[in-house]
C-alpha cells in the first residue's frame, strides 16, 4: 500500500516527499509541473506528470500503486490572482479536487489529508482564530478551498473516508537539510520575496498596504516553518491510520508578525539593508490573522521545533544561496 502526494513537486509537497522518504514510506508523486519542478522530490520517487483533473490517469494510478492514503497539495494559491481570475481557481482548486475525491472513493482510499488555508476565515473577530470561528472567506481562493473542505466532509460521511483538513497560516522557510525550499519564479510569499531582495535577485521589496488597522499599518500574519507544517501532516496521517476520527486543524504558532517586522528580521539575519517601497493594498488580504493552534497540539501531540522567525528566515536564506536551488530550477529548462 502506498501514499499519493498530489502537487508533490511543489514547495510544500516536495517537503512532504522528503519527509515520507525519511520515514521509510512508500509513496508516489503526481504533479503537472505548472509551478513545480521535476527535481524537487527525492530522486528515487516515482513522479507521474499529470493533472489531477484527469480522471482516467487518477484511476489507473490509484489502482496500479494500491494507494491507501492521499495527501492533497495540488492547487493554485495566490490570493490576488484568484480575485482577477476566479473561475480558474474554482476549476483548479474545487472542480479538480472533486474529481480526486471521486477517484479516491471509487478506489477505496482510506485516508485523505487536505491542504487547506486560513483564508477560509476571512478577517476573524478574535485575536487568535480557532477552528470553530465563522467561515467567511474574502477571496475566491479562500472560497475554493472551503468548498473542497465541504465536499470532502460530505463524501467522508457518505463513504466512510477518514480525512484531515489542515488550515495553513503563512508557510515559510526551507528544509533544514537544504534538500527542498520555495523555488517558484516570481513567488509572492513575503519571506521568499524578502530574501531574494536581500540577495540582489529583486531590485526592491514592496509593502502592499501600509494603512491597515494594525500597530504599524501593515498586515499581520502567523508564519509557520514548512518543516513544522510537514510534521503536522505526518502526525495527521498516523492519527488516521491508528483509527482516529477525522480532524480539522489550524497549523500556525499563535503569534503574529507584521510585514515590517518580517522585513526587519530579514535585514537583521542577512545583514543587508535592502530597498523597500510602499504600494496599494492587494485585493483579498485581511488585515490580521493569527492561529489558535491548540487543537493540533492536543489531538496530534504536535510540538513545533522551528518556532522562531529568525530561524525561518535563516533557512530561507540558506536555500536561496544553495546549489540545490539551482539544481531544482534547472530541471525545468
Amino acid at each position: 500500500m502506498s501514499i499519493l502526494i498530489t502537487g508533490g513537486a511543489g514547495y510544500i509537497g516536495s517537503h512532504m516527499a522528503w519527509a515520507l522518504q525519511d520515514a521509510g514510506e512508500q509513496f508516489i508523486v503526481m504533479d503537472r509541473l505548472s509551478t513545480g519542478f521535476a527535481a524537487a522530490p527525492p530522486r528515487a520517487a516515482t513522479l507521474i506528470r499529470a493533472d489531477i483533473g484527469d480522471l482516467d490517469v487518477l484511476r489507473k494510478t490509484l489502482a496500479a500503486h494500491k494507494v491507501e492514503s492521499i495527501i492533497h497539495f495540488a492547487g493554485s494559491v495566490v490570493v490576488p490572482d484568484s480575485v482577477a481570475a476566479p473561475l480558474d481557481y474554482y476549476e483548479n482548486n474545487t472542480s479538480k479536487s472533486r474529481m480526486l475525491i471521486e477517484a479516491a472513493v471509487e478506489a477505496g482510499v482510506r485516508h485523505f489529508v487536505f491542504s487547506s488555508t486560513a483564508a477560509v476565515y476571512g478577517t476573524p473577530e478574535a485575536p487568535a482564530v480557532s477552528e470553530d470561528a465563522p467561515l467567511r472567506p474574502e477571496s475566491p481562493y479562500g472560497r475554493s478551498k472551503l468548498m473542497t473542505e465541504m465536499m470532502l466532509r460530505d463524501a467522508a460521511h457518505a463513504h466512510g473516508l477518514k480525512f484531515g483538513v489542515l488550515r495553513y497560516f503563512n508557510v515559510a522557510g526551507a528544509d533544514p537539510q537544504g534538500r527542498a525550499g520555495q523555488a517558484t519564479k516570481g513567488a509572492t510569499h513575503l519571506i521568499k520575496a524578502a530574501v531574494e531582495t536581500a540577495l540582489g535577485k529583486r531590485d526592491q521589496l514592496s509593502i502592499f498596504g501600509a494603512d491597515y488597522p494594525t500597530p504599524d499599518g501593515t498586515c499581520v500574519r502567523d508564519f509557520i516553518h514548512v518543516s513544522d507544517l510537514i510534521e503536522a501532516h505526518l502526525l495527521t496521517l498516523r492519527h488516521l491510520r491508528a483509527g482516529g476520527e477525522s480532524v480539522t486543524l489550524n497549523c500556525g504558532y499563535g503569534r503574529g508578525f507584521s510585514v515590517r517586522q518580517v522585513i526587519d528580521a530579514v535585514r537583521r539575519v542577512s545583514g543587508v539593508a535592502f530597498r523597500v517601497t510602499e504600494a496599494p493594498r492587494r485585493p483579498g488580504d485581511p488585515a490580521s490573522i493569527v492561529a489558535n493552534a491548540g487543537r493540533a497540539r492536543e489531538a496530534l501531540g504536535w510540538t513545533p521545533q522551528f518556532d522562531d522567525l529568525d530561524r525561518i528566515v535563516a533557512d530561507a536564506l540558506a536555500w536561496e544561496r544553495s546549489e540545490r536551488l539551482r539544481e531544482v530550477t534547472s530541471s525545468a529548462q
